[in-house]
């Protein structure tokens, strides 16, 4: 099957969002990326590419103010993002959807599942999920200039621009929290988890475990994976895992 290219949703009070919609058999399986990531990333790409293989319906998209998609990158919240994908799935799915979220996008796999009928729910898998980071991922210092300054520029690894928080974007994060209290979400869940991670700790996937009602949960922790999970054999686990969730 020819993968398909790059198409826009246009809304009348907010960005376009740029996707990709591969149409086949349910459920569609929809990739939600990382901060600052897109649907060009190699997860997604090879996600999609094995979905295409497998006759499998599939949804990647770019955050309003990423990627392809319109938008000022620092006029966007959490709310925002999750919003995104919401109306992605209205305009383009009507069976049940299996997310599957990397880092930040593992955050806003859970709002969105939150805010979908239970029947819409096939599964979710997390890699490397990142819920409440605006919590636990920022010392008082980093959080003290988010507050005074309005933002907080980081140096990192993944990109040579750098990493930009807004007290928008923080105060977003901290009004949706989700481990501080049970997460009534009884689909499957499978969480993936490098514990050589230095971005998100691998025990927030244990602590989202025993948060979530679901008693389906199961968590595989890769002893020598890193943050990205990006290696052949950690990206064969992804479509392994995503292919028995479907």
């Amino acid at each position: 099957m020819t993968l398909p290219l790059p198409d826009a949703l246009a809304r009348a009070s907010r960005p376009t969002l740029a996707f990709r919609h591969l149409p086949g058999a349910g459920p569609t399986v929809v990739f939600l990326p990382g901060y600052m990531s897109d649907m060009a990333g190699g997860k997604a790409t090879a996600v999609l590419a094995d979905c295409a293989a497998r006759g499998q319906a599939c949804l990647l998209l770019d955050y309003a103010g990423c990627g392809l998609s319109t938008g000022r990158f620092a006029g966007q919240t959490l709310t925002d993002w999750r919003d995104d994908v919401l109306d992605l799935i209205a305009a383009k799915v009507a069976g049940p959807v299996l997310l599957v979220g990397s880092s930040l996008g593992g955050w806003l796999m859970l709002l969105v599942a939150s805010a979908l009928p239970p029947e819409r729910l096939a599964g979710l898998v997390g890699i490397a999920p990142a819920p409440d980071f605006t919590d636990w991922g920022f010392s008082k210092a980093e959080k003290a200039i988010i507050q005074a300054e309005g933002q907080l520029l980081e140096e990192t690894p993944y990109s040579d621009q750098p990493y930009v928080t807004t007290r928008t974007f923080w105060e977003s994060g901290q009004a949706n929290r989700v481990l501080d209290a049970p997460i009534a979400l009884t689909c499957p869940v499978h969480l993936l988890h490098g514990q050589r991670d230095e971005d998100v700790p691998w025990d927030i996937s244990l602590k989202l475990a025993a948060a979530l009602a679901s008693d389906d949960v199961r968590v595989t922790l890769i002893k020598d994976g890193d943050h990205r999970l990006s290696r052949d054999s950690d990206i064969d686990l992804l479509l392994r895992t995503v292919a028995e969730l479907s």
